[in-house]
């Protein structure tokens, strides 16, 4: 794979990266424990095939906290490659009532956390995470952002991102300080308009849940063209979802070594127009 986009315009990264999440465990944040070794094994895996950008986050972790996913990288990985980037989330509190949200006084917390996680001085690239599934419209973010960018100031953080935010969440995150991503979910309502306004500015835009979130993809137009390419369908969904922008990126995740292999196979799938037009 090749290098085809800067991060921040400083951190060269292949379109086709790696999300950390299913690590600890196959049904996401809180759920039952799987083999850390397993995890390791896909990690150091991931890197051989070119991965040089893997999204993670201090809450991805098994129940109970016993498999946690900076750990698995952090003693898979450490010390990095020095061309690895290393995207992590803050803003969620996973407890025992569920999802809650942080305050700005609990931001440096949060990135300290990642620090001593991952083992490292400072992160490559902090996304500021709002809401559950769907941008909370209306809500602010501003001094949280302002508490992040300040961490960035001292040095802790090298770019600041955003997760699951409108185009009004974006505008107001820019007039604090620089956004170098945006993460969204791949399906959500208004995701034209924040695309429109990441091209636009060269930032880059990294959904998550790319291929589905574990849940199978039935598309018939999917289908047709991965027969045209004796792909899968989750592939040719990877290669639509880098093909559909210049500042798409695609960070799909597994605990599965066959499953990284096919994921990473899509990065090799060159669309033609003819399939374009079938998957419009």
């Amino acid at each position: 794979m090749s290098n085809d986009f800067r991060l921040g315009g400083d951190l060269p990264v292949n379109l086709l990266g790696f999300g950390a999440m299913r690590l600890p465990s196959k049904d996401g944040i809180g759920g039952p424990a799987r083999d850390p070794e397993a995890g390791r094994a896909v990690l150091r895996r991931a890197v051989e095939l070119g991965v040089d950008h893997i999204d993670t986050a201090d809450f991805y972790f098994s129940a109970g906290g016993a498999v946690r996913a900076n750990t698995l990288i952090r003693e898979a990985l450490h010390p990095y490659p020095s061309d690895l980037v290393i995207a992590t989330k803050v803003g969620p509190v996973v407890g025992p009532d569920g999802l809650s949200h942080g305050t700005p006084a609990d931001m440096r917390g949060f990135v300290e956390a990642n620090l001593d996680g991952l083992g490292v001085d400072r992160l490559d690239l902090v996304y500021l995470r709002i809401g559950a599934m769907e941008p909370p419209q209306g809500e602010s973010l501003a001094e949280r952002f302002e508490a992040l960018a300040a961490l960035r100031e001292e040095g802790l953080i090298r770019h600041l991102g955003l997760s699951n935010v409108d185009t009004g969440h974006l505008a107001e995150a820019r007039a604090i300080a620089p956004v170098t991503a945006v993460q969204n979910h791949a399906a959500q309502g208004d995701e034209a308009d924040v695309l429109a306004a990441c091209e636009e500015s060269g930032i880059a835009f990294v959904p998550f849940f790319p291929v589905g979130g574990g849940r199978e993809l039935d598309d018939e137009r999917l289908a047709k063209v991965a027969a045209r390419h004796r792909a899968t369908v989750p592939q040719i969904g990877l290669a639509r979802l880098l093909a559909s922008s210049p500042v798409a990126l695609a960070i799909p995740g597994t605990g599965s070594l066959s499953h990284l292999e096919e994921n990473m196979a899509a990065a090799a799938i060159a669309l033609t127009d003819e399939d374009l037009v079938d998957l419009s």
